[in-house]
């Protein structure tokens, strides 16, 4: 029995379940399982692009809270012309999100279930444990949001082990489209190939790991920037401004558009030209760089102290809202420059 995750909560509205049980559903159900932060993004993204939403969390109180998010981010979404769908507005995409009180409820009937629980790995096993007893179809997906917990650790001895997948959501999702698709060893390539297809035809874009890594992709090559910024500003090379000027000015923009590796291939004749041309001193570079640094002591104080001053953290809620303001215009721009070249 899993108790700890069958507690009830308040229903919107009365006989939803039922309602959404016996519906023909316009795109199919979807269940997200614990009703956070990304929980209610991925409700978000599901919802204007035309699925059925279970909604599921332990905690009855909540679900009106997440509810009242999810409304009021499909109007944002809809007056920025980003809903996933261009046949679904934010009223009808609200009412395709549904509250259960019942994770067998929430998960019957359901093509794909996103797991949002807190990033804990005995949690994990155990929602998942309870997600492997309440399913009863081979092809349901059993995908998680976790941020760096490979699904081997919480999937073996799962029944149904070969549909468990992580899918991981960037911050904020809605804004930035990049989902990390991590199979375990055991996950069959058909649960690859349909969570892929999903996330697609959701808006989003996916990437897939051909085998479990530490850290994800984002995440690897995110700490690699991190750790660099902190040994330049540690050995004295320059300050915490200069780090963050460097990266909104110059690298961040040219990344923004092009990947590392197309940047290689256009600013020589070709990649083979560049490593020919510059590769020497790359590794040259890559050697005095060293092993990683402790992220403590002196350089944690400076690195606090002069943040502080920029940003306080009594106005680090308005920082977040600025840089969401600035990712959805972003956001937008890209979705008004794929149009136009479609």
């Amino acid at each position: 029995m899993c108790v700890s995750l069958s507690l009830g909560l308040e229903r919107r509205n009365r006989g939803q379940e039922q309602e959404m049980a016996s519906s023909n559903f316009r795109k199919g159900k979807v269940a997200i399982i614990g009703s956070g932060l990304i929980g209610r993004c991925w409700s978000v993204i599901f919802s204007s692009a035309g699925y059925h939403v279970a909604l599921y969390d332990n905690v009855a109180s909540q679900i009106p809270i997440a509810l009242s998010d999810i409304e009021a981010q499909l109007c944002d979404m809809e007056a920025k012309g980003l809903m996933r769908s261009d046949n679904v507005t934010a009223k009808e995409a609200f009412t395709l999100v549904a509250s259960f009180h019942n994770l067998q409820s929430a998960v019957d009937g359901a093509l794909y279930v996103q797991e949002c629980t807190p990033e804990n790995l005995e949690l994990k096993r155990k929602v998942f444990d309870c997600l492997d007893k309440c399913i009863a179809s081979n092809e349901t997906i059993l995908a998680s949001s976790t941020s760096c917990i490979v699904p081997s650790k919480f999937t073996e001895s799962l029944k149904h082990r070969s549909q468990c997948i992580v899918a991981h959501p960037i911050n904020p999702p809605y804004y930035v489209p990049l989902v990390e698709v991590v199979p375990a060893p055991w996950t069959d390539s058909k649960i690859t190939e349909k969570t892929v297809a999903i996330l697609k035809e959701i808006g989003q874009s996916p990437v897939v790991m051909k085998k479990e890594v530490n850290g994800f992709l984002l995440n690897r090559l995110q700490y690699a920037v991190i750790m660099e910024a902190w040994r330049l500003v540690e050995d004295g090379v320059c300050s915490a401004e200069d780090i963050e000027t460097t990266m909104t000015e110059g690298l961040g923009l040219r990344y923004s558009l092009l990947g590392p590796f197309e940047t290689m291939h256009l600013n020589a004749n070709g990649i083979r030209d560049y490593c020919e041309r510059y590769g020497d001193n790359i590794e040259r570079v890559c050697k005095e760089q060293g092993g990683p640094r402790s992220l403590s002591g002196d350089t944690l104080n400076k690195l606090e102290e002069e943040l502080s001053k920029t940003m306080p953290l009594d106005q680090l809620n308005k920082r977040r809202e600025l840089r969401d303001q600035r990712l959805a215009a972003l956001a937008i721009h890209r979705r008004h420059e794929r149009k136009e070249n479609s």
